[in-house]
């Protein structure tokens, strides 16, 4: 996918600010939270939680190219802010529902929209129990991006006759339960949610598809941030092997770390390409999006993990501080690899469309 000039404006604007604002979470004490500066920055100054919202629901209307930008960018710099999980995921949910009355707030960042799916520890739609009764909704969701800061969930579960459907639910409504999750990224807070008897809103009826489409579209914005993720650790590391001296010159002047390097610059460039065809599937709409967005999904993951333990090697004793940021891009890679599912699990997807099964 070719990038237009305005998308590498947006790219540059989006990387000046977050060069401008740089976190500061290495030390050990350092608890998961939001980049509370960089959200506000990005939602008043960029518009960047509105891009991929049509103009009448207050976004700014362009395709999901420009969103995959963004993500990219945030995945560089290890961002947190709700934009994967609220920005991507609830308002593409909303708008394939047709529930657009809570876009205008996503939108503008000033309210936060969670999907609660995973069940099981499984993003697979078959794994869903949550079931609606009555009009209440009872079930647990587990790894729920932004949860502790949701305004709205977004919630897949089984309707009365056992059909998946799409449904809301808010907080502060009887019945729910959020519990705040200490994982291995604390860069991208994620929460457990129970509801028990929860009053809900019904979204859409097609849940099946809704969540068809959502799983492509997870896939793909995570491949963006995988791919940041490991272009900057490429960056960080051939910067880091030409000061540190070994034997009197630069690490970096030895074969053997000259392959190494080579081998993660292929990595990148590689995950560059699928991540941004998977993007350019979805900006179109391609009757082959599920391939090409799992396909993503599985390179980046693998993509991201080597090159951030490659990080970690080649910049030695300092790689395993505390002090360097190289242990969050590890955590984060293997955090990404297992959330909306494994690289395998995508690739067993693929399989029976690959072999005509």
């Amino acid at each position: 996918m070719i990038t237009t000039a305005e998308q590498e404006e947006l790219r540059r604007t989006v990387r000046a600010l977050l060069e401008r604002n740089p976190p500061a979470r290495s030390a050990p004490d350092a608890e998961a939270g939001y980049d509370e500066p960089v959200w506000r920055l990005l939602a008043d100054q960029v518009g960047a939680f509105g891009l991929a919202v049509p103009e009448r629901h207050g976004g700014a209307g362009f395709s999901y190219a420009e969103s995959h930008v963004v993500c990219e960018e945030l995945g560089r710099a290890l961002a947190a802010v709700p934009y994967l999980g609220s920005a991507v995921l609830a308002a593409d949910a909303l708008l394939a529902c047709g529930a657009t009355e809570h876009l205008p707030g996503l939108a503008d960042g000033s309210r936060v929209g969670a999907l609660a799916w995973a069940e099981g520890g499984t993003w697979d739609p078959a794994a869903i129990r949550a079931r609606i009764d009555g009009g209440r909704l009872t079930g647990v969701k587990e790894h729920v991006l932004d949860g502790a800061r949701a305004d709205l969930f977004v919630v897949p579960a089984l309707g009365p006759g056992g059909e998946l459907g799409v449904y809301a639910a808010t907080p502060d409504a009887p019945g729910v339960r959020v519990e705040p999750l200490v994982t291995l990224d604390r860069t991208r807070p994620q929460a457990r949610v129970v509801f028990d008897g929860t009053p809900v809103t019904r979204l859409g009826a097609d849940g099946a598809a809704v969540l068809e489409r959502l799983l492509a579209v997870a896939a793909t914005a995570l491949s963006a941030e995988q791919l940041g993720g490991a272009a900057r650790c490429l960056e960080m590391t051939a910067e880091y092997v030409k000061t540190r001296e070994q034997f009197g010159r630069p690490i970096g002047s030895f074969q053997a770390v000259k392959h190494r390097l080579a081998d993660l610059y292929v990595l990148v460039e590689s995950a560059r390409s699928v991540s941004y065809d998977a993007a350019r599937a979805l900006a179109e709409d391609a009757p082959d999006l599920a391939v090409r967005a799992a396909s993503a999904q599985a390179y980046c993951a693998e993509a991201f993990s080597t090159v951030a333990a490659e990080t970690i090697q080649l910049h030695g004793g300092i790689g395993f501080t505390w002090e360097h940021e190289a242990h969050l891009y590890f955590k984060r890679a293997h955090a990404a690899a297992k959330l909306f599912g494994d690289a395998a699990w995508h690739r067993a997807r693929l399989a029976p469309v690959v072999l005509g099964g």
